[in-house]
C-alpha cells in the first residue's frame, strides 16, 4: 500500500511546499524584517538552527496551576472513566503503587520557545537540568512573530517524573544511575 501511495503523496508534497510552504517562509521573512525595524536591537531572531537561550520563570495561570503531579495523572483520568484517551497506559496503572503522587510531572513557565523547540532542556539558575519542554499552550502559538508573558506558557516534563518514570515504571535503574547527579534536580 505504500509503495502504491508513494507517488502521488510525492506529488501532493511537493505542490503543498510550493503553495503553501514556501509562500509562508518568504512572508515570514518580510514579517520578521519589519520586526527588526520596528524594533531595532532590542528585537532578538527567531531560533534558526543556531543556539537560542530563553529566559522565563515558572509561573501558572488562573486557570491552570503551575506544576502538575503525578497523582494527577490518575484523577484526570478517574474523573473521565479512565477511557481514552485520559486513561494512563497498562504499564503506569500497574506500577501506580510504586509511585509517589506528589512527584512533581508537568510544569509551565514563560520561557519564549517556538515550533522545534520541544526536546529543549530547561534549567534552573544553578545550571541544573529541571525538565524538558515539550509543548507549548494555545498563546504561544503567536510567539513566532511577537513575546508575551501575559498568556503565553511553555510546557515541561519534570527531570523528576522522568526519573520516577525510569526507576519505577520502566525499570531503567542502571540508567537512572548513569545519570549525572549534578545535572539532574535531586529526587
Amino acid at each position: 500500500l505504500a509503495l502504491a501511495l508513494e507517488p502521488r503523496t510525492r506529488e501532493l508534497r511537493q505542490r503543498f511546499d510550493q503553495r503553501v510552504v514556501e509562500p509562508q517562509r518568504r512572508a515570514y521573512a518580510k514579517i520578521a524584517q519589519a520586526a527588526f525595524q520596528a524594533g531595532g536591537e532590542d528585537t532578538y531572531p527567531d531560533a534558526t538552527f543556531t543556539l537560542r537561550l530563553s529566559v522565563g520563570e515558572v509561573r501558572g495561570l488562573s486557570d491552570a496551576p503551575a506544576f502538575t503531579r503525578l497523582g494527577d495523572l490518575y484523577r484526570h483520568g478517574e474523573e473521565h472513566d479512565m477511557k481514552p484517551p485520559y486513561c494512563p497506559p497498562v504499564r503506569w496503572l500497574e506500577r501506580r503503587d510504586r509511585l509517589d503522587p506528589n512527584v512533581p510531572f508537568n510544569f509551565i513557565s514563560t520561557a519564549d520557545i517556538v515550533g522545534g523547540n520541544s526536546g529543549s532542556p530547561v534549567v534552573n539558575r544553578r545550571g541544573e537540568l529541571v525538565g524538558l519542554i515539550f509543548d507549548g499552550n494555545i498563546d504561544s502559538l503567536v510567539l513566532t512573530f511577537m513575546y508575551t508573558d501575559t498568556r503565553a506558557r511553555a510546557v515541561s516534563v519534570d527531570a523528576r517524573a522522568i526519573l520516577t518514570a525510569l526507576r519505577d515504571v520502566y525499570d531503567a535503574r542502571a540508567l537512572v544511575d548513569e545519570l549525572s547527579p549534578a545535572m539532574l534536580h535531586s529526587l
